[in-house]
């Protein structure tokens, strides 16, 4: 992509999985990147892999040593960083521990970005900022409310900024698959056995559906499209849409 060359991209979350390829797609592009991570050490190797930056830390915290790194600027920001927790089951109380941990990476690390990247951006205008989202930021996920919940706000975020500032520069994109094969995805448990593993993708095919949004200006990402039909008919008829979530959560109750 033409846009991409020279680009300076930063990825959170980069150590592995969804992060990871889209950092290897972004260097492949030509685009000067950034790879954070809590780890340091995957950081570093995948840095080392596609002869980027390695810059480990919390996600909340790394647009200033990343914009130093890329000297100066950034122009694309890719929001990947997440944590899952799974409901221990059905009917359990909730740790609210897991509750502020899923609110803090999914939602305000995004926050806390944009309003760091959002002056520069504004002021040139443009710039780039990519939300991995999940489909359950659409739709739900069984077991999994604290995920659920965050990712949705999530995508209200993306949604806001695309909304408020596109007039002004700034492209947004939501991409929210179902399933991808990575550690988060080993960590769903039964719940995701059942809903995301029997489609599941490979993260390269999330970079390849993030490229081509890219090119075609959108907004959503689906790179399971059949989400699209999920998500008409939630918003279509509710209430039908509850009853048939509510049939897997009894399937999985029943085989657990």
């Amino acid at each position: 992509m033409e846009a991409v060359q020279g680009a300076a991209v930063v990825v959170t979350g980069a150590g592995g999985g969804i992060g990871a390829a889209l950092a290897r797609r972004f260097a492949a592009q030509g685009a000067r990147v950034v790879v954070n991570d809590l780890d340091a050490r995957k950081a570093a190797a995948v840095a080392a892999e596609i002869g980027a930056v390695a810059v480990a830390g919390d996600a909340s915290a790394v647009v200033a040593e990343a914009r130093d790194a890329l000297g100066g600027t950034v122009d694309v920001y890719c929001a990947n960083a997440g944590v899952g927790f799974a409901d221990e089951e059905a009917g359990a109380p909730l740790d609210e521990r897991a509750w502020a941990a899923s609110w803090d990476v999914n939602v305000m690390a995004h926050v806390r970005a944009a309003h760091a990247l959002l002056p520069a951006w504004l002021e040139r205008g443009s710039g780039r900022f990519v939300s991995t989202v999940s489909a359950a930021g659409l739709l739900t996920m069984i077991g999994a409310a604290p995920y659920a919940v965050t990712k949705h706000g999530a995508y209200a975020f993306a949604e806001y900024l695309s909304l408020t500032y596109r007039h002004r520069g700034l492209k947004v994109h939501a991409i929210c698959p179902q399933g991808v094969r990575t550690d988060m995805l080993d960590a769903t448990g039964s719940a995701g056995d059942l809903v995301l593993r029997p489609t599941a993708i490979a993260p390269e095919d999330v970079a390849d559906a993030l490229f081509e949004g890219m090119e075609e200006d959108r907004f959503l990402i689906l790179p399971h499209p059949e989400v699209a039909g999920y998500y008409a008919a939630r918003s279509a008829a509710p209430d039908r849409w509850l009853a048939g979530m509510n049939h897997i959560q009894r399937r999985w109750e029943e085989a657990r």
